[in-house]
């Protein structure tokens, strides 16, 4: 009979499923910011956009991008969340409608449409630090 113990494959797919379970564990953190913040609807950290190439795809609330919506992606905040984002460098801010899931990635907390991006004085930087406030959840 062979010794399964130390067969390749079965030591791979069991490293496969210990990380899709820790994969799926982590997805469901909720609010998740970069700074913690005295006030609960307040969170702060970077933010970055997508721009004119994701035009007419369809974001994970399943309406179609627009790169001159002022929308915005969030990882756990619920869809049609209105938030009051606010370049903490120049000040300037724009209200923005959570359509969308991410950034992907881990050291950002907002991904703005190209709009909100040009409103925030940011396309050229790429990526800002932000303040964010909720203004309004989406009603049940």
């Amino acid at each position: 009979m062979k010794n399964f113990r130390h067969s390749p494959g079965r030591n791979l797919a069991l490293v496969g499923i210990f990380c899709v379970s820790l994969w799926g564990c982590a997805s469901t953190a909720r609010f998740t910011t970069t700074t913690k913040s005295p006030e609960p609807n307040r969170f702060r950290g970077l933010a970055s956009y997508y721009g004119r190439e994701f035009a007419g795809r369809f974001t994970a609330s399943g309406e179609i991008y627009d790169p001159m919506a002022l929308t915005a992606a969030h990882r756990s905040l619920p869809f049609g969340t209105r938030l009051r984002v606010t370049h903490v460098q120049n000040q300037r801010s724009v209200i923005v409608r959570i359509n969308d899931r991410g950034p992907h990635l881990p050291d950002r907390i907002l991904d703005l449409s190209e709009a909100a991006a040009q409103a925030l004085d940011m396309l050229h930087q790429g990526v800002a630090e932000v303040e964010c406030e909720i203004l309004s959840l989406p009603q049940p």
